[in-house]
């Protein structure tokens, strides 16, 4: 479990992914699935909602979000038409319960807004979408000292473009950073920026 005394405290700012690193992407998407089930009920009144509901868990669990409206298709003869309700209810979805931040990463930030270090979230994925996810999230107050940049507004990372706007517009050099996350595209990130890695989950 990453800690802030595994970090070398020479650095001056920290970049985060925000999906698996900062919490569970899966508590978004079950959610999302659970209103967008529940919409369907309202209005075809087949599937039951928590029929449905229970059918994207269990895919979801064993296949994950690729594909996931087609099964769903498939399996209950969803018409195609709600595409389009699905697709936008990723990016607009209000709610039933607050995002919660993974137990180590809360208390990671929160060290080191105390020691006054920089936090960025720096995300790849649609920028309203992950707007929604943010804006969603119990910060614990760690609101406050966080900026965020959408990758997808320029090039998605792997590609460092967006780092340009992040080192000119606070001061900093690649020597003060480290790019937390917990993929082999925020990995090859970091490579071609010449930044340090961290890994923000052990798997040993």
């Amino acid at each position: 479990m990453l800690t802030y005394a595994d970090i070398s405290t020479k650095k001056k700012a920290f970049i985060f992914e925000l999906d698996d690193v900062l919490y569970p992407e899966k508590d978004y998407l079950l959610q999302v699935y659970y209103l967008f089930s529940n919409f369907i009920e309202y209005s075809e009144g087949f599937p039951k909602a928590d029929e449905l509901s229970a059918f994207f868990k269990k895919s979801f669990e064993f296949h994950g979000a690729a594909g996931i409206f087609e099964k769903v298709q498939e399996a209950f003869g969803l018409d195609a038409k709600y595409r389009g309700n699905f697709e936008r209810l990723h990016s607009t979805a209000r709610l039933p319960l607050k995002l919660l931040l993974f137990q180590n990463m809360l208390s990671l930030m929160q060290e080191m807004v105390v020691d006054r270090k920089n936090l960025f979230i720096v995300t790849n994925g649609d920028p309203e979408q992950q707007l929604n996810k943010i804006r969603q999230m119990e910060w614990n107050g760690l609101e406050n000292y966080l900026r965020v940049f959408f990758a997808n507004e320029t090039n998605p990372k792997p590609e460092t473009t967006v780092l340009n706007d992040l080192l000119g517009d606070y001061n900093l050099l690649r020597k003060d950073l480290a790019i937390i996350g917990n993929s082999k595209t925020d990995e090859e990130f970091a490579r071609n920026a010449g930044i340090d890695y961290i890994q923000s989950i052990d798997f040993t």
